[in-house]
């Protein structure tokens, strides 16, 4: 392998590396959801410092075996871990950006924006109860659209997700048939459909199928020009997805009052709230061996917090709000230290 495949295989595989510094100096895995933002500000941050980040975009369920390995310095998920979950494994989590899961569709001669779906109605697509593109409740929530007599073709992640999660965990509020049958997770049993790896997966298989939808993360359905349809949220009132509905479904959590940080922002009330909003989480060890390191890895998200909002605007990602950022330094400064027990932040 010659050095430009060397370069362009780490490319493909979702790397960033900084070519000021002779080694990686931070490794993080994990959620492809907040991928496209933390390529942005490790860029930028590289320009800044000289600090170059390596995150494999690899999925939730990656990122979590990966840090609980200490294979990387830090994990991404956007399934939160259970309070008890980071107890077991020595870890803290916060969350670094919020952003939504959006549903993908590929309907011959409707653009993007033209069809409303509904939470009850997006699970019974995906238990495969609604098969057709015509169907009555697709129909009555959709008037003047001219909806075809074709089959809807179900696309899902076939890998572990956080992306997953935070559909599935929607569903999971709005149909007790999703519920009780299939359940929620970084993967679960899919009752029909095809399967495409990464958000990037799924986009492809969407672009490529006619009469296709699938769950994407936003900023991918907006890089890839795929069209998204607009939902009714739990107010019962049709919203767009956007910096400003992400917002809305995010600017009632109390992220002081979760445990470990545990927090959802899936079917959130409020008029405005985009009903599959979600936060994406880091994981780090809570005792650090390699403490230069660590101190290396908080340097980074401090950096993002307090010079990566308009960064996070443009990919239409939500910034983490001030009061929560100062949450998450108290938690950095009280529960990451070195093995003698000093602070690293």
């Amino acid at each position: 392998m010659n050095l430009k495949q060397a370069f362009q295989a780490l490319v493909v595989t979702g790397a960033l590396f900084s070519p000021v510094a002779q080694a990686i100096d931070i490794t993080g895995a994990g959620a492809t959801f907040p991928y496209p933002i933390y390529a942005k500000w490790a860029d930028a941050y590289r320009k800044a410092t000289g600090v170059g980040l390596n995150y494999q975009s690899i999925g939730s369920g990656g990122g979590i075996k990966q840090i609980t390995a200490k294979t990387v310095d830090f994990g991404a998920s956007d399934m939160p871990m259970k309070p008890e979950d980071l107890e077991k494994y020595g870890l803290v989590q916060f969350p670094a950006i919020m952003g939504g899961d959006v549903m993908a569709y590929n309907v011959k001669g409707i653009g993007s924006g033209a069809i409303t779906l509904g939470g009850p109605m997006i699970a019974d697509i995906y238990l495969g109860k609604i098969k057709m593109w015509n169907d009555p409740a697709i129909v009555k929530l959709n008037p003047g659209v001219k909806l075809p007599n074709q089959a809807i073709s179900v696309v899902h992640r076939s890998d572990g997700s956080g992306t997953t999660f935070i559909f599935v965990n929607y569903l999971s509020k709005v149909s007790a048939e999703w519920k009780s049958k299939v359940g929620e997770g970084t993967s679960v049993a899919w009752p029909t459909g095809v399967g495409g790896k990464g958000n990037e997966g799924v986009a492809s298989y969407v672009q490529r199928i006619d009469g296709a939808i699938g769950y994407v993360e936003y900023a991918y359905a907006k890089q890839n020009k795929v069209s998204v349809a607009k939902m009714a949220n739990r107010d019962g009132n049709v919203v767009a997805p956007g910096d400003d509905t992400f917002a809305a479904a995010a600017a009632g959590a109390d992220w002081s009052k979760a445990p470990g940080m545990y927090l959802m922002l899936t079917d959130q009330p409020g008029k405005s709230s985009w009903p599959m909003t979600g936060a994406s989480f880091i994981l780090m060890h809570k005792v650090q061996d390699r403490p230069a390191t660590a101190r290396e890895v908080l340097k980074f998200f401090d950096w993002s917090f307090k010079n990566g909002a308009k960064m996070a605007d443009e990919l239409d990602y939500v910034p983490m709000p001030d009061p929560v950022v100062k949450l998450i330094q108290s938690a950095w400064k009280s529960q990451i230290k070195d093995a003698a027990g000093k602070s690293l932040y």
